[in-house]
């Protein structure tokens, strides 16, 4: 079947894209310090000036920019263009605090759909594909990337958003699409309702799965991938950056999503003194917009860990597969505990299902970690075959993880389930 053509940057030279790089990143900058009251302010906090990058690597004398300085600005004190001139605006949702709220140009939004667009031909899609897009509408970024992405790409979409499950399953039996997006903790839901009403998951119409807004194993892939039949793919994002299509793996290769390099530097720092780390070693991405007109971001904080690597499938470095982020990091009687570490152990087991949750309480002064984890359908939760995969989970956890934890079983059901992104930690400590 025929497949869409790479667009020339995506295999030009690394000269060639460090070139154009450089020459977007002055061009940022000169822009931020300009237009946005709260660059300039930074800039001369920090006692530089655009004229001070005089190659990619003086981006380094620039300095950070952090959620919370979405939020003090909050709604439109970032942005570098009037507000009557943003086509679109977003916002997160605003869990921790104030929202975090972005704005779009026209020409944003273009640039955008088109990067979502890449990101979906490199998840595989082909002419005439039909497009189930299962995230959410609205202020989340999801939904409408996707949307604008596929039909950008001449894809059909069906923009069906979040929740509903049984008619999820009933439309994609009826209207047979090829690629759904989606989170993958609702993708198991979605499956789970494909098994509800007797069905095969694996006998549906789709054959790929572009998964992403929350941290996933590659053991969590494989399951994805056995259960549905299907080439599961990540595709990476924030609003804050721009929302998804920041970066995606390449369905050749599967082996970390390729970051859109032309349109984002990426940085790897030490998350606790900001150093600057090189190529290779695991740290805090931090990313730099090198095309946003409404709201340019300078050396972001992206709380997520990882590490960059060089490019496989294109010329683009590509960054490690997300599985953790320093605010998700849970201390645990000293020991530093991911929610992915968790779901890497439990997905060992075939008598759990990785519908999970991690639970921070307190015992007297000392903290306790319980982990409420599903059972299968087929597998009673006060079985002797659960116990026994619990107390061997414990025994796993403690060994490889270095803490102790009790085990919850649960029944189906049991674990709340989430049309967006999964709440794997709930802390009762506060």
């Amino acid at each position: 079947m025929k497949s869409f053509p790479l667009e020339p940057i995506e295999k030009a030279s690394i000269d060639e894209l460090r070139s154009l790089q450089f020459k977007r990143l002055q061009s940022t900058l000169q822009h931020a310090y300009a237009n946005s009251p709260v660059y300039r302010a930074k800039f001369d906090e920090a006692g530089v000036r655009p004229d001070d990058c005089k190659s990619l690597a003086d981006l380094a004398k620039f300095p950070f920019t952090t959620k919370k300085d979405l939020r003090d600005s909050y709604p439109f004190g970032m942005f570098a263009v009037p507000r009557e001139q943003c086509a679109r605006i977003h916002a997160s949702s605003g869990t921790t605090g104030k929202p975090t709220v972005v704005g779009y140009t026209k020409n944003d939004i273009d640039t955008w759909a088109g990067l979502v667009a890449r990101s979906i031909r490199a998840s595989g899609a082909r002419p005439g594909d039909l497009v189930h897009v299962s995230y959410g509408y609205g202020l989340f970024t999801g939904g409408l990337g996707a949307h604008y992405g596929a039909e950008k790409l001449g894809l059909t979409v069906v923009p069906f958003g979040g929740g509903q499950t049984e008619r999820q399953v009933q439309l994609i039996n009826d209207f047979r699409p090829d690629i759904i997006m989606v989170t993958p903790s609702y993708m198991l839901a979605i499956a789970d309702e494909f098994e509800r009403q007797g069905l095969n998951p694996r006998d549906s119409s789709l054959r790929t799965g572009i998964f992403g807004a929350e941290p996933w194993t590659n053991d969590m892939r494989v399951k994805i991938e056995t259960r549905m039949g299907i080439d599961a793919v990540d595709i990476y994002g924030l609003s804050e950056v721009m929302g998804p299509g920041v970066a995606n793996e390449c369905v050749e290769t599967k082996d970390g999503p390729t970051i859109w390099e032309d349109h984002f530097y990426p940085e790897i720092i030490d998350p606790d003194t900001g150093e600057l780390l090189p190529d290779g070693e695991l740290g805090e991405l931090v990313f730099t917009s090198l095309t946003k007109e409404a709201l340019p971001i300078i050396r972001y904080r992206t709380r997520d860990l990882t590490r960059l690597l060089p490019g496989t499938a294109r010329t683009m470095r590509r960054m490690e597969k997300i599985t953790g982020r320093s605010d998700d990091m849970m201390i645990v009687r000293g020991v530093n505990v991911f929610p992915t570490q968790i779901e890497e152990l439990l997905l060992k087991f075939a008598e759990l299902a990785p519908h999970y949750q991690c639970i921070l309480s307190k015992e007297g002064p000392l903290d306790a970690l319980t982990v409420a984890v599903e059972t299968r359908h087929d597998v009673a939760h006060d079985s002797s075959e659960a116990l026994v995969a619990a107390e061997r989970l414990a025994y796993e956890i403690k060994t490889y993880i270095g803490t102790s934890a009790r085990i919850e079983l649960r029944a189906t059901g049991g674990v709340e389930r989430s049309m967006g992104k999964a709440k794997r930690v709930v802390d009762l400590r506060k």
